[in-house]
């Protein structure tokens, strides 16, 4: 296979960030040798999560076995997610913000069989995938992602299911949400609806969705990471996936 130099849009701050959790963990487990050195993993990984590559293309262009690429390639997500932002812990930003906007996104997915093709396929986007929530905020930046969940969860079923709603409620956060939120109750906002709604209820809504649309942002900045495109693998992997990303793109997103 042919291999030849390529660029990652990407800031030194993430290679760095990744480089130090893979060195640190080298040395808790007392690894004296590997194909790859720390900053190399790193580097590996990144292409992989943000363009996407497979793991034969960065096999040929690393030097490394397909195995082995995938072998660092999932050491160096396990450690990304296990620092990712718990909703506890994201609540202690989100109590600052004057609103939050929520939104649910599916992130496609292959690979399904039986059982878990079904459960996996959203009649909404017709297709298979797993259901995110994402919690972004005035800007539309990301605070806080949900584990995945298979595709055919409403979104108002999964925001129950991680505790959103009683989280951002109990916290008197006032919450942007789409229509999908009906009945969540609390601190969610969500349109009116009904026909023939009074002109100060369709300026509301008008309002409502402006403001909302730019939480689309947050969902839009998810696909500049082309893996979650469409994920080539199984779902249950798309947490930790979903959770690497999040700490990633707070890193880019750090001043300086």
């Amino acid at each position: 296979m042919l291999s030849y130099p390529s660029a990652i849009s990407l800031s030194t701050r993430s290679l760095n960030h990744l480089t130090t959790l893979i060195r640190n963990h080298r040395q808790t487990l007392g690894t004296r040798w590997r194909r790859l050195d720390p900053g190399r993993q790193a580097l590996l990984a990144l292409a992989h999560l943000r363009s996407g590559d497979t793991y034969a293309q960065l096999a040929a262009g690393f030097g490394i076995g397909v195995a082995t690429a995938w072998r660092y390639i999932r050491e160096a997500v396990d450690l990304l997610a296990a620092t990712a932002p718990t909703l506890i812990e994201a609540m202690r930003r989100i109590r600052r913000l004057a609103y939050v906007i929520l939104d649910g996104t599916l992130i496609a997915i292959d690979r399904l069989r039986g059982h878990k093709d079904r459960l996996h396929y959203s009649g909404k986007h017709k297709r298979h995938g797993v259901n995110v929530q994402v919690i972004a905020d005035p800007h539309g930046r990301l605070v806080w992602l949900s584990p995945a969940l298979p595709g055919a969860t409403h979104d108002l079923t999964a925001a129950r299911a991680h505790g959103i709603i009683a989280a951002l409620t109990s916290a008197a956060v006032a919450t942007l949400a789409d229509k999908a939120y009906r009945g969540a109750g609390g601190a969610i906002g969500v349109p009116h609806y009904g026909r023939d709604l009074p002109a100060r209820m369709r300026d509301c809504n008008h309002s409502h969705n402006q403001i909302r649309g730019i939480g689309e942002r947050a969902n839009a900045t998810l696909k500049t990471w082309r893996l979650l495109r469409r994920l080539r693998c199984c779902p249950q992997q798309a947490t930790a996936l979903t959770a690497a990303i999040l700490v990633l793109q707070h890193v880019e997103e750090q001043p300086g």
